[in-house]
């Protein structure tokens, strides 16, 4: 038995195994069980374990994803949702759900009894097919596809901002983007969330936050707007502007704004940017499920300037 074997082969695979690897380095079947019931491996989908359960929250969820595609054999693709997580695209709201895909011809498992694991019989040409860490995965371009099929108007506009400002993608991928559609439920809206694509939008909140104000008949002028003073240096950049009311918005996300360093300058380049003579609007993720308060706030910013 070599534990130093299976350990080199966990490391390689998000700390996941699967039964047939341990049984090549030496373990026997009894072992494993016993490994299992001791708490000293954790079994993550039929067949699969990983070695050591203390892992990260964001480490365990790869070795599962990991141990889902290898519990259901050749053929199997991570999609959907789950492929835009393994791609880092961003904009979807988090699930415990992992999508996983198998060739239409072949018939359905019938003894998953994860309550997470959704399997799919989705049409996936080869060319649509890459990996991402040893994983096989959709492309970049096959899952935005698949999700702005599905999703609402927000999401499916943050994912595509998400993967242009990442440069997953880029603008002349998405203009291939409408040959996936053709033919498929929901593509008539599908292409209308291309339209309103921009990858300058560094988060979802900034997203959210510009769909609101276009919704509400104030669309901003300049996203990224840069501020310079009379000698041409810079002062700030904010998020979404108005040049001439001389209005900033900002969205205001947790993990930028928290840390004491970037509070601090934060602050200082408010300052800047209010001496300077532009007004600053803040507006949290809270705001965005209010359809009226941001261009309502908005409005009235550049109804009364300074």
């Amino acid at each position: 038995m070599s534990v130093d074997v299976l350990r080199r082969i966990a490391g390689r695979q998000d700390g996941m195994v699967t039964a047939a690897q341990a049984l090549s380095a030496g373990f026997s079947r009894s072992q494993i069980r016993h490994l299992c019931r001791s708490g000293r491996w954790l079994r993550v989908a039929r067949g699969c374990f990983v070695l050591a359960p203390e892992l990260s929250p964001a480490a365990l969820r790869r070795a599962r994803i990991r141990a889902v595609v290898a519990s259901l054999g050749p053929g199997s693709v991570v999609v959907l949702d789950t492929a835009a997580e393994l791609h880092r695209i961003a904009g979807l709201r988090p699930a415990s759900a992992i999508h996983v895909s198998l060739p239409p011809n072949r018939p359905r498992p019938q003894r998953i009894t994860d309550p997470d694991v959704v399997v799919h019989q989705l049409t996936i040409d080869p060319h649509a097919v890459g990996e991402v860490a040893g994983m096989p995965v959709t492309t970049p371009l096959r899952t935005l596809a698949d999700v702005i099929l599905r999703a609402d108007r927000y999401s499916a506009v943050c994912v595509l901002d998400s993967a242009l400002n990442r440069q997953v993608v880029t603008e002349p991928d998405l203009a291939r983007m409408p040959a996936l559609l053709v033919g498929r439920r929901g593509a008539v809206a599908a292409r209308r969330h291309l339209g309103e694509a921009d990858g300058r939008a560094q988060s979802p909140l900034e997203t959210r936050t510009r769909l609101r104000r276009v919704d509400g008949g104030v669309p901003p002028d300049a996203l990224q707007l840069e501020v310079r003073d009379g000698d041409g240096c810079l002062l700030g950049i904010g998020d979404l502007g108005w040049r001439a009311a001389r209005v900033i918005a900002e969205a205001d996300g947790q993990a930028p704004h928290h840390m004491p360093g970037a509070v601090f300058e934060d602050r200082a380049r408010q300052n800047r940017l209010v001496n300077a003579g532009w007004r600053i609007l803040r507006f949290t993720w809270a705001d965005t499920l209010r359809p009226d308060y941001i261009p309502h706030t908005v409005k009235a910013a550049l109804l009364h300037p300074y």
